[in-house]
């Protein structure tokens, strides 16, 4: 476990570099996120001075517009979200709500034979996947690295209903201002329970795509899993998720020729 952790550091080290605000990276934010691509790192010399430009020239760019996709059902590899409970980290991004795993987490994303840490999971009003141009009030992302530094994201659709205890949680401990963490609470999540309730677990109905990060540095190569069905959290949730983070979705991109396959 130990060599699993130390490879997958320098992984680390991205992730969590492509969804803070810091220093060391042009700021981006959510109020046009057009011209990613064209942000310039002045401080770097060109082709690096602008580290965003998979954003602008990307093809399997994400989200996207689940109505603009070519479905197609065949059999896929079983899909199994092998959580269970852990220390949370309660982390304000400086773009979203989001929960870290712990260092020593062994909880993750089972596809086929092979199981993807979770590293993180994180929250966007409204949904960034749409369906016709409409969004769900908000979606949830649970980020998965592996030791050679692939990803995969789980997605889940958040729809309005009722109150979600554990959603209730993140938004009572999560920091008020950006980049900062509240990890001393103690307080142990089972990420499984933002699951929808109604599926196997162990044989989740999905479907998926290639796509990319749907934050700077927008880089691709992940791989995309999308739930069949929704969670709920109540209207007041959603407001005071609100509070800390409103818009911060990115718009569907182009498809460019990609299908969308489906095991149910």
């Amino acid at each position: 476990m130990e060599s699993k952790i130390l490879k997958s550091l320098p992984v680390l080290f991205f992730l969590y570099h492509t969804t803070t605000a810091t220093s060391a990276s042009p700021h981006w934010d959510y109020d046009d996120p057009t011209p990613w691509w064209a942000i310039e790192d002045t401080t770097q010399p060109a082709p690096r001075s602008y580290p965003y430009a998979e954003c602008g020239v990307g093809q399997h760019q994400s989200p996207v517009d689940l109505a603009a996709v070519q479905l197609t059902s065949k059999p896929l590899n079983q899909l199994a979200a092998l959580y269970g409970a852990d220390t949370a980290t309660f982390f304000n991004s400086g773009h979203a709500v989001q929960v870290n795993t712990s260092i020593g987490y062994s909880g993750g994303l089972k596809v086929g034979e092979e199981t993807i840490p979770l590293i993180q999971f994180h929250f966007h009003e409204p949904s960034e996947h749409v369906i016709n141009g409409d969004h769900f009030p908000a979606e949830l992302h649970f980020v998965h690295i592996n030791e050679d530094g692939r990803i995969a994201v789980l997605a889940v659709a958040i729809e309005l209903g009722e109150e979600h205890p554990a959603f209730q949680t993140v938004l009572d401990n999560m920091p008020t201002q950006g980049g900062e963490s509240n990890a001393d609470t103690g307080i142990q999540i089972d990420p499984a329970v933002f699951l929808p309730q109604q599926q196997s677990h162990n044989n989740l109905e999905y479907f998926t795509l290639a796509g990319s990060l749907t934050t700077p540095p927008c880089s691709e190569g992940v791989q995309w899993y999308l739930l069949a069905d929704p969670i709920t959290i109540s209207e007041a949730q959603l407001e005071q998720f609100k509070s800390f983070y409103t818009n911060n979705a990115r718009p569907a991109q182009d498809v460019n020729g990609r299908a969308i396959l489906s095991n149910k």
